[in-house]
């Protein structure tokens, strides 16, 4: 009889019990293949600290991080109509809806709200390509059309965070009309002399680049970003070429005017503000430099020797 297994039986599970790890612990760098605490990455910003890889972010966590202190008033998106076209393809689209509520816990592809970035009041409104992959439909336009009309009411700046896909293509023509609708949101608060900034974030193509993503007063995008209407791939195959290294990427597009610049997540924020000081003609504050706390130094006049 062996005393060990009978008598001394080893009770570490029972005592530690099983400890499952989580899936997202770790973060696979996709530029460099190095592992990321996902804590370390959510606290920059889902920026990789090494290479400066833009990871895709919610727009709850944009909304959280940009605002000052994360606080902000949510502006209520409008109710639609629910698949007017009773479109179907491999699945329904009341149920392509139902997944993506789920998975975002958001009503639809766009998220806004009202609040200051350091100290200045603005709106801001956040596509999320997590939502069907930030298309824009009926809901969505109607959403975007609600955040600068809050802008006007509030005669505050608005800063568009764009990322998406284009059209919704279960909503047909409807998704297409959002397209002249927004543009003609953007006239209104340009009319009424209002800043319009644009971020351009990773990827943002098809009909939104069409319309409102690229009629800011100043287009900001984060590095790396896809931007375009058609895809590379699709325009290699129309025109039978390669395309440049790089082309359509965040970095190509500001050398060729397309954007203004290129701003690291980091230090969006900084950078909008100190535009819409700019735009809105806000005086910097006073600050005191050392001249203002010192007396003013006289020169003492060289003394020549007698001769």
């Amino acid at each position: 009889m062996n005393w060990i297994t009978n008598y001394v039986r080893p009770k570490i599970n029972s005592m530690l019990g099983r400890r499952e790890m989580p899936d997202n612990l770790w973060i696979k760098d996709p530029e460099s293949g190095e592992m990321v605490f996902h804590k370390d990455l959510e606290e920059n910003q889902y920026v990789i600290p090494s290479s400066g890889h833009h990871m895709k972010i919610s727009a709850k966590e944009r909304l959280r991080f940009f605002f000052d202190d994360g606080r902000y008033e949510p502006i209520e998106n409008p109710k639609v109509m629910v698949d007017p076209l009773k479109f179907r393809d491999e699945k329904r689209y009341v149920d392509r809806l139902k997944d993506a509520k789920a998975k975002t816990s958001m009503e639809d592809a766009i998220l806004s709200g009202s609040g200051k970035i350091e100290g200045l009041p603005v709106v801001v409104t956040v596509q999320d390509f997590a939502f069907m992959g930030g298309s824009l439909g009926m809901a969505a336009g109607d959403a975007i059309i609600r955040a600068f009309e809050v802008a006007l009411e509030k005669k505050r700046p608005l800063i568009l965070f764009a990322a998406s896909g284009g059209a919704r293509m279960q909503e047909g023509i409807l998704s297409l009309m959002q397209l002249p609708r927004t543009t003609v949101a953007v006239d209104r608060l340009k009319e009424a002399g209002l800043p319009y900034i644009v971020v351009l974030t990773n990827p943002t193509t098809g009909g939104v680049t069409a319309s409102y993503a690229m009629l800011g007063d100043v287009h900001i995008a984060e590095p790396g970003a896809l931007i375009g209407f058609a895809g590379p791939r699709v325009i290699e195959q129309t025109i039978r070429e390669k395309l440049p290294e790089g082309f359509q990427r965040s970095e190509y597009l500001m050398d060729h005017g397309m954007v203004d610049m290129v701003v690291s997540r980091l230090e969006l924020k900084s950078t909008i503000a100190s535009l819409l000081k700019i735009l809105t003609r806000t005086p910097a504050e006073a600050k005191t430099t050392e001249a203002e706390i010192l007396p003013p130094v006289v020169p003492v006049p060289e003394r020549r020797p007698q001769a």
